[in-house]
């Protein structure tokens, strides 16, 4: 029998964020595809199923209990780096990348799962440790260590904008968690230390990518030309946009990427300023409200991991709409709920119903 209060803590204004969201992304989409033709009308017919098959998801995720994955933390985990190992054996190579298990019609992408299994192990270690001021670096060195694993695996695929969010996901919860100053400053002198060996390790296109965003005039036909029509479309869209199907960036095809990465592009040209702060609104009630849900979970994994998730959103968002402004390099990341990709899509989707999930069961302490 289902308890009336988990409809009583259902979380409508998170959900009709979600709804309201997904409408636009819809729209977009297909204004995105529009100009693409026979190809695009696929693509537009493949982003309104994977996101059915998100809302399936979602759906399912509200029908566990979440603390059940405080105890599967690190099979969750390892499945995720057992799939990474596997891609870069098996995976199918699509633009010299090997990041994707194709299977028929469906194409799947290891390092999405990876997020949210590093989202759970991390909130799992610090739920079991001891509230402190600030930990030491040896308190923290299963944070290191299990963010470093899937860190490594991803790069070599490579993937530097997924990789890049695991890092920067586990520091963000690390110093939300408290670090000793003492350990803090090493954190910042070993980082300063080890950037010129990164530098080495990058692939040309991936240096040619940081490069430009310093000097976007370096290569303006190469690898400046995504952000340069970027610019110019987001710029176009002036204080209102020019309307509905009428960018002539994407419908010209002068955007690359259109789909995917920059489909922020498409949706400022054509809604301009205001319509980019409203969009910019909608995800600041998605992260604002896991902030909320994670203040009032009743336990310490439960609040961990609200905060991981919404940690984790904030920076897929911000670091596409930096990436597609010109304020950060382009290293590929998707803008949640807009981008072409199902994958990404997907988990997105189970993250905002775990999200949910903590919401509806926070005056719940029946046990796992």
């Amino acid at each position: 029998m289902l308890d009336r209060r988990l409809i009583q803590n259902f979380d409508w204004l998170l959900f009709f964020t979600i709804i309201l969201l997904t409408c636009i992304s819809i729209t977009n989409m297909y204004s995105a595809t529009h100009a693409l033709e026979k190809v695009g009308i696929k693509i537009f017919k493949r982003h309104m199923c994977w996101y059915g098959i998100g809302f399936l998801f979602f759906l399912l995720t509200l029908l566990f209990d979440y603390r059940h994955l405080n105890k599967w933390a690190y099979h969750i985990y390892f499945f995720s780096i057992f799939l990474l190992i596997l891609v870069l054996v098996w995976g199918k190579i699509s633009s010299g990348s090997q990041r994707w298990f194709k299977i028929g019609f469906i194409s799947f992408q290891p390092s999405e799962l990876a997020k949210i299994s590093v989202a759970i192990l991390i909130s799992h270690i610090f739920s079991e440790m001891p509230l402190k001021k600030g930990y030491t670096l040896r308190e923290l060195w299963k944070i290191f260590l299990f963010t470093g694993i899937p860190f490594v695996l991803i790069l070599k695929e490579p993937d530097l904008g997924t990789a890049l969010i695991i890092l920067i996901l586990s520091g963000t919860v690390t110093l939300l968690a408290g670090v000793k100053k003492s350990s803090l400053l090493i954190l910042i002198i070993t980082g300063l230390v080890l950037t010129p060996i990164v530098w080495t390790h990058l692939k040309d296109y991936q240096k040619k990518r940081v490069l430009t965003f310093i000097n976007p005039n370096l290569d303006p036909l190469g690898s400046g030309y995504h952000i340069t029509q970027s610019k110019i479309a987001i710029g176009s869209g002036m204080i209102f946009g020019k309307g509905f199907l009428k960018g002539s960036q994407s419908r010209l095809r002068f955007l690359p990427e259109q789909h995917t990465d920059f489909i922020f592009s498409v949706f400022a040209e054509e809604r301009g300023f205001v319509g980019s702060l409203a969009l910019i609104f909608l995800y600041c009630c998605l992260i604002l409200r896991g902030l909320n849900i994670a203040k009032n979970s009743r336990d310490k994994f439960g609040s961990y991991l609200a905060v991981s998730i919404s940690v984790l959103m904030f920076w897929q968002i911000f670091i596409n709409m930096g990436m597609v402004s010109g304020i950060l390099p382009v290293v590929g990341t998707p803008l949640l709920f807009m981008s072409y990709g199902g994958s990404s899509l997907v988990f997105t989707m189970i993250s905002v119903g775990i999200l949910m999930n903590i919401r509806m069961r926070r005056y719940m302490f029946n046990g796992v």
